[in-house]
């Protein structure tokens, strides 16, 4: 199919809830697999039926402990029991708190302290990290799946309304302290219709990377891939990425710009090693014309490559920052496909996807259907919509600063093109205004330093009423001061004066970054001198 508009997906049948969506699968494909993960040596199957079973058993134990009506947290890595717990805390009537494991434990008792946590369900592995709170109620994650409780298949799960508080996910937190945004069980619902009806996967498995509290990772990598009933494999620790990759063979990630990034990076470096540079460029060059003719032996060409992935990967969902288009156009020479798409916890968090046949590259997409967009005056890109949060827990102030007559800023700024297509260009934010009345968007700058192969991390912000950049190069261009004059006058010219980089720095060390590996600026500036 030619890239133009197409009907939307109506290939999985629309949810109103949760409990929905768990009721619907255990109803229609009982005994096929949803999840796999690895436990020990062995790699555990479990169906949307034991998936169903073990919710009703859990929920029957959350009842019986806590009751319903309560804020309960989940703190530990991505796993089954994590996910059990979230399903049941939802099917008895209680909201949600997933919460970051990385955190340090004085931020994580503030955190659960300002979502009125009354519990906590958590991993073995972080129990010291909510044992030294006074009052605080916590059960492991294993204890909960593996507790006993009488007659659980008779349990029926809490029928929710439309509006009531679901999940509070507190957001990373790249400029100042973490909010808690509300989410509603609708929330949740429609933004899983909204992203099947846009992306259809057309089959296979799906490998989760992304850490399950933040919405990306759950609410679409987990809830979404579960609708499309695809057998979802659990990684549950980086350091077996690779043998995951061979073991579930994915033919769908959802990932960060960061994971993409590095991907792209060992295969090339993987290339060069093996001293195959010149047949790689050389199977570019005739899959490029083979392309022009219809032809299409791409996935054939570099099989070694896909191989990397399990052998069947043929989409990734991109999302949760930038991610400059070199990287989609050099997957899509391995016959990787990487849709863009824009997520914001306070929409649940996708609103924009470009779709299987019909993208822009550099954009994030059109948005999914129902969900309204607009760039105001300023340039900064609204949307409103049945995904749009409740607002943030306890903060009218903070909800008031970013939620007009339904309308969400995102403190994103962009453009919507004559098609629908949303394309960002820079963080309002992160703007420079400098003393002529300029405004400067560093990203900008950023990108173009980012396409040259000695960067490996950059940030571009004024000091002294000057732009600088500091860069954290790749490590055989380390302390390299006259390569990157020269880069830096290559990235100016042909801009403005007010435009240029004055000076730079080199790190040698990479920047401070929060759990969805964007660059935290505030931690990242130093102080200015003078």
């Amino acid at each position: 199919m030619k890239n133009k508009e197409y009907p939307l997906y109506e290939v999985v049948p629309k949810i109103s809830s949760i409990k929905d969506l768990l009721e619907q699968k255990n109803r229609n494909i009982p005994d096929n697999i949803a999840f796999r993960f690895r436990k020990g040596k062995n790699i555990v199957d479990k169906t949307y039926n034991d998936v169903y079973k073990e919710v009703q058993k859990a929920s029957v134990v959350v009842l019986e402990k806590y009751g319903t009506g309560k804020h309960i947290a989940i703190i530990g890595e991505n796993s089954y029991e994590w996910l059990i717990a979230y399903f049941a805390i939802l099917m008895t009537g209680n909201v949600a708190v997933p919460t970051d494991k990385e955190l340090p434990a004085d931020e994580i008792e503030w955190l659960l302290n300002k979502a009125d946590v009354n519990a906590v369900f958590i991993s073995k592995t972080y129990r010291d990290l909510v044992e030294n709170i006074e009052g605080m109620s916590y059960m492991t994650l294993t204890d909960l799946v593996n507790a006993e409780a009488e007659n659980y298949e008779n349990y029926e799960f809490y029928e929710p309304e439309p509006d009531e508080l679901a999940c509070i996910f507190f957001t990373s937190g790249t400029t100042g302290r973490s909010k808690g945004v509300m989410l509603s069980h609708y929330n949740i619902a429609y933004e899983i219709n909204g992203c099947c009806s846009m992306f259809y996967p057309e089959g296979g498995n799906a490998l989760v990377v992304l850490p399950f509290h933040h919405a990306f990772g759950l609410n679409v990598a987990v809830l979404m891939v579960f609708n499309y009933e695809m057998p979802i494999f659990l990684n549950k620790s980086l350091k077996k990425i690779k043998e995951d990759l061979q073991e579930s063979k994915p033919s769908l990630m959802m990932l960060v710009p960061l994971f993409t990034e590095t991907f792209y990076k060992q295969i090339m470096d993987t290339v060069k090693k093996t001293g195959k540079e010149k047949t790689f460029k050389k199977g570019l060059k005739i899959s490029s014309i083979l392309m022009k003719l219809g032809i299409d032996k791409r996935r054939k060409f570099f099989k070694d490559i896909i191989d990397v992935f399990g052998g069947e990967l043929k989409y990734i969902i991109s999302g949760g920052a930038y991610l400059d288009p070199r990287y989609v156009f050099a997957f899509r020479k391995f016959g990787i496909e990487i849709l863009n798409g824009y997520g914001t916890t306070e929409c649940s968090p996708c609103v924009s996807i470009n779709r299987n046949y019909y993208k822009k590259d550099g954009s994030i997409g059109p948005v999914i259907d129902g969900t309204l967009v607009r760039a105001n005056e300023e340039g900064e890109i609204q949307f409103k919509g049945p995904s749009t949060m409740l607002g943030y827990y306890k903060d009218q102030e903070a909800t008031d600063e970013v939620l007009k007559d339904g309308w969400y800023s995102t403190g994103d700024l962009g453009y919507v093109d004559e098609d629908g297509f949303i394309f960002i260009t820079g963080r309002k934010k992160n703007l420079i205004i400098l003393s002529n009345g300029e405004n400067i968007s560093p990203e900008e700058l950023e990108n173009d330093l980012l396409k040259d192969p000695a960067v490996n991390e950059v940030m571009v912000y004024e000091e002294n009423r000057k732009i600088v950049a500091s860069i954290f190069p790749e490590e055989e261009f380390m302390g390299n001061t006259e390569y990157f004059d020269e880069l830096i006058n290559k990235v100016n010219k042909g801009r403005p004066v007010y435009k240029q980089i004055v000076s730079f720095t080199l790190r040698e060390e990479e920047f401070i970054k929060n759990t969805t590996k964007k660059i935290v600026r505030y931690k990242n500036i130093p102080k200015q001198q003078g």
